[in-house]
Order: structure tokens, then sequence, then C-alpha cells
């Protein structure tokens, strides 16, 4: 019998071993001895930051009026696309309570009458703030809004009852908001709609 074949099996495999550990040395490096403990040189405790207002309401400049917009016809499309959906839990964190159950309540209504609605936000032709104040630590900025939706609400055999899916709609809202200066919730609840 021939073994030189096996031993040089085991060399082989000896040298690619060999090769395997110093190309893995070269990339993790080695253990010096002077490694700190990552327990005790990384630290726990983060400073607590201080809430930031977003602004003053008194001094509201075209650059944080640019701002807010932006923000709020953000807010509109979204609220909008998401109670035409029924998707009220979605949009939750932009209503106060209030104007959270009426449009539970409305999208409720709609689903106990077997009724779907259909909306397609085709976008916001202008918004503007109407007015701003400070109610002690309560900012409030009202916006009018005007956008083009086409919007149809269905029957349960799919009948249209209301709207028209053919035709855009030129729709005109006025939208208050409100925040809490002192909050770190960077969000603006929605605190009351006119039409």
């Amino acid at each position: 019998m021939n073994y030189s074949f096996e031993y040089i099996d085991i060399i082989l495999l000896a040298m690619i071993a060999g090769f395997i550990f110093l190309r893995l040395r070269g990339i993790l490096g080695k253990k010096s001895g002077y490694e700190e403990d990552i327990s005790t040189s990384f630290p726990h405790d983060f400073p607590n930051k201080k809430p930031t207002k977003i602004f003053d309401i008194n001094s509201f400049d075209d650059i944080q009026k640019k701002e807010f917009l932006k923000g709020a016809n953000i807010a509109y499309e979204t609220i909008i696309t998401n109670f035409a959906k029924g998707n009220i839990k979605d949009i939750k964190y932009l209503l106060n309570k209030k104007v959270f159950e009426q449009f539970s309540d409305a999208v409720n209504e709609r689903r106990s009458k077997g009724y779907t609605s259909e909306t397609t936000f085709i976008g916001i032709n202008s918004s503007i703030i109407k007015d701003h104040k400070q109610n002690n630590n309560m900012l409030e900025v009202t916006v009018d809004f005007v956008s083009e939706i086409i919007s149809t609400i269905k029957d349960k055999e799919k009948k249209v009852i209301s709207g028209n899916p053919e035709k855009i709609k030129k729709v005109y809202d006025t939208w208050k908001f409100s925040k809490d200066s002192k909050s770190n919730n960077p969000n603006w609840l929605l605190i009351d709609t006119q039409v």
C-alpha cells in the first residue's frame, strides 16, 4: 500500500488552514493586551435634551411659514386619502381626539350602510396661512387649502350615489392645526376642519 498520497493531502490541508489563519489575522488583527473594556469606555447615559420650539409664533417669518405649509400640505393629502380609504388608525397621530372621533364616526357610518369611497387626490392648488396665534403653550395655525380631487361614494351594488368618477372637483377647506410648544413631539395635530 502507498500512503504517500495521504501525507500529501494532510500537508496540503495544513497549508490551506495556515493560509486562512494568516488572512484572518491580517484582517481581524490580534489582541495586544491593551484593549479597553467597552462597557466602561462607552457612555450609557445620554444628556437630556430640552424640548425645542419649532418657531416663536409671534415672529412667524416667511421661512417658518414656508416650512410649516410644506408639512401641512403633506398632512392634508395624507389625511384626505386615508380618510377616504377608511384607514383612520393610520392617521391617528395627526388628529386630536375630537377630530379622530368625528372621522371614525363618519367612516363607521359609511361602512354600516355598505358604502365605499373612492378618491383620487390630484393635488393642492394653494395653501395659505389664514391665522396664527398662541394660547398659553398651545400654538395654533389656520390654513386655507384649495385642492383638486376626484371623489365618489358607491353603494353595495357599486352604483355611484355621490360624486363623479370622471370629474375633477375643486375643494376649499379651512383646517386648524395645533401643537404644544413644550412637547418633544414634532407633529402638529389637526384640531378643526371647515369646508
